[in-house]
């Protein structure tokens, strides 16, 4: 390849890597958030319930969001608009949180961070599909590299400026980034997406729509990998809410150390997930999807056994390995089989599958560590994990064979 093409490629896949750091700031937010709660439950007199009840709030708003964004990614096929809008409520829940110690006033802007969050998904993904679909597997990698590099960098930042400022100085400071990137998404690719408008077809007729929709739900295949990936990610739900928990209140790391706990998890999702999509695109999506899920059920139920900080730090890396390793594999699994008119929609159904199951994790979570402790917690993720597991079985063999052939 030529010196010429190599700039030309690395220009087309400049999207990629722009919208793989938008979705970065996200769950940098998300990530910021669940790294206070420790400081913020204590500041307030909190119980760890309350404490479940502030995520499943969120998780409900996200449901609600992914209702409704597929609709409107498909039929009118304005993306980028839809990005940015997701970028700045993003950026603006986190925010207000900072300006406020009321606790509904807190419960209100998370779920809007839930609710723009999870509306991110939709467009995100729909444009990755189409811009790039002889590169679909590499795209989804890149995005969920992006989330990762958020949830790395976000915790270790948080227990930086602990060390400086109260719980509501770093939120306000962690907000700050996203307001750039959203500038950054609108100048880039906001031109881009006005231009390709009137060379191809805005969207779909509700009527079209409808026809499609039907049709890709009636697919076994579409709801059982909906369902597997809402399972893994109430499990995903529990271990963000109550890894810091238990670092803070069982282990009594300081600030900075539970910061790069949470790093290490998400560090190990930055490594692997390149790789798991390249190894999935040879030897098939269900022997790496078992392979991670198993291997994190394994991890979770035998976290609680470690007690030396450095350890865990270890152990909670090779935690993000496998749990992060599987995500894009899915997410490119889901697309390969299900219509391209509908991508935006398919996302939707996905993350709200997921969102609706992750709500009841931290409430549920939040009164077994209330009555029992928090190792218990950790029990219930490992078992949530192996109906995970469980529900690759019910994909057909058939379609997995498409699904990576593509």
């Amino acid at each position: 390849m030529t010196e010429a093409a190599v700039v030309a490629r690395v220009r087309d896949q400049s999207s990629i890597y722009l919208i793989g750091i938008a979705h970065g700031t996200t769950h940098w937010v998300d990530s910021s958030f669940l790294v206070l709660l420790p400081y913020l439950l204590k500041d307030l007199g909190l119980t760890y319930t309350a404490a479940g009840a502030l995520v499943s709030g969120k998780h409900i708003m996200a449901v609600v969001a992914n209702l409704g964004a597929g609709t409107v990614v498909d039929t009118t096929g304005r993306r980028v608009p839809l990005l940015v809008l997701a970028l700045i409520l993003t950026g603006s829940g986190l925010f207000l949180i900072g300006l406020t110690k009321v606790y509904l006033l807190i419960a209100v802007f998370f779920a809007v961070i839930g609710m723009a969050n999870n509306g991110w998904h939709a467009p995100a993904m729909a444009y990755l599909s189409g811009r790039y679909p002889q590169q679909r597997s590499f795209a989804f990698a890149m995005h969920a590299t992006g989330a990762s590099v958020g949830d790395m960098v976000a915790p270790l930042a948080v227990g930086a400026w602990l060390t400086l400022f109260t719980w509501q100085g770093a939120a306000l400071i962690n907000a700050l980034p996203v307001f750039a990137v959203a500038l950054m998404l609108w100048l880039s690719l906001g031109p881009r997406e006005s231009a390709e408008r009137g060379a191809r077809k805005a969207g779909m007729g509700m009527r079209a729509y409808g026809s499609s929709l039907w049709a890709m739900l009636r697919q076994r295949a579409v709801v059982a990998l909906c369902l597997m990936a809402g399972l893994r990610s109430m499990a995903q739900s529990g271990l963000l809410v109550f890894l810091p928990l238990f670092l803070a209140d069982v282990l009594k790391v300081s600030p900075v150390i539970m910061g790069a706990s949470v790093m290490a998890m998400h560090l190990g999702g930055v490594i692997v997930t390149p790789f798991a999509g390249a190894l999935a695109d040879r030897i098939g999506a269900r022997p790496v999807v078992m392979a991670g899920m198993t291997a994190t059920t394994i991890v979770i139920a035998g976290i609680t056994f470690v007690t030396h900080p450095l350890v865990y730090v270890a152990v909670v890396s090779v935690l993000g390995l496998v749990l992060y390793g599987v995500r894009p594999v899915v997410q490119a699994w889901l697309m390969n089989s299900s219509p391209p008119e509908l991508h935006g929609t398919a996302t939707s159904v996905m993350f709200g599958t997921q969102s609706a199951l992750a709500v009841v994790m931290p409430v549920l979570g939040g009164v077994v560590a209330d009555r029992y402790g928090l190792t218990y917690v950790f029990y219930l993720i490992a078992a949530v994990m192996l109906l995970a597991n469980l529900t690759v079985l019910l994909l057909p063999r058939d379609t997995i064979a498409r699904a990576t052939a593509d």
